[in-house]
């Protein structure tokens, strides 16, 4: 999938799209899946909603035939990544992520875990593993006198990139504005997944480093994840159509 590629179809665009089930219970998320039926894109399962509802709603999910992206951000010792990995994976989840701060050994266990799932039941669909490199919600006070980090936020991105593609992941969470940068040092066929995307009539909240959904498709990205600009809309599918548009026109 070629970041910066032009999106030709509805469908085509939709399926790069990823939906922040960003919700305390269930039903909640249920009434939006039902405003957004018939759009192809993809589902984010994250912290909230998760321990809310456990693995069972990850298999709804995937019973309707949506590609889901396990938000759950795994950051631990490698041994536990590595069980917590392998347990995703035989969940059926096509995406999940772990934090790159957790270093070279960790990440490579939670691809470990995550083969060993695939070798002990080849049904599963290989999951695509990202690393989180700096939440959108980090900017330079942040990094630098609060998580002790020197240097400037785009180069603390593309070194924990630089780290996830040596660990053999697919690809990193990152801010729009970081994804040439990251593309330029990891390559191409290297994914990025970009919340932060707020569509042109949108607030910017609790995001420091934001684009809009055509700005970061132009940046070349693979994926974008939007949240309350859909599930808080007063007419969620409108929303979704209209940022799907907005990529379509990059």
């Amino acid at each position: 999938m070629t970041g910066g590629a032009n999106l030709r179809s509805f469908e085509e665009a939709a399926g790069r799209l990823i939906v922040g089930l960003d919700f305390p219970e269930a039903e909640q998320a249920r009434k939006l899946l039902k405003e957004l039926a018939g759009i192809p894109c993809y589902m984010k399962v994250g912290m909230q909603l998760f321990y809310a509802t456990g693995p069972d709603f990850i298999r709804e999910l995937k019973q309707q035939g949506y590609s889901v992206f396990l938000d759950v951000k795994m950051h631990d010792i490698p041994n536990t990544v590595k069980g917590g990995a392998n347990s995703v994976t035989r969940l059926g989840v096509d995406m999940f992520n772990v934090h790159a701060a957790g270093g070279l050994d960790m990440m490579r266990a939670a691809r470990a875990g995550a083969l060993a799932a695939l070798k002990a039941d080849a049904s599963l669909p290989t999951p695509r593993i990202i690393a989180v490199t700096q939440l959108t919600s980090t900017n330079q006070r942040t990094l630098n006198e609060e998580i002790g980090i020197p240097g400037n936020v785009e180069d603390a991105v593309v070194h924990y990139a630089s780290l996830a593609r040596e660990a053999g992941l697919d690809g990193v969470v990152a801010s729009p504005l970081e994804v040439k940068a990251i593309k330029q040092r990891c390559g191409q066929a290297f994914l990025t997944v970009t919340p932060g995307i707020r569509p042109v009539s949108s607030a910017m909240e609790d995001q420091s480093r934001t684009l809009t959904p055509g700005e970061a498709i132009q940046q070349g990205t693979n994926y974008i994840v939007v949240g309350r600009p859909i599930t808080a809309a007063a007419q969620p599918r409108e929303a979704a159509e209209t940022i799907i548009q907005e990529m379509m026109q990059q």
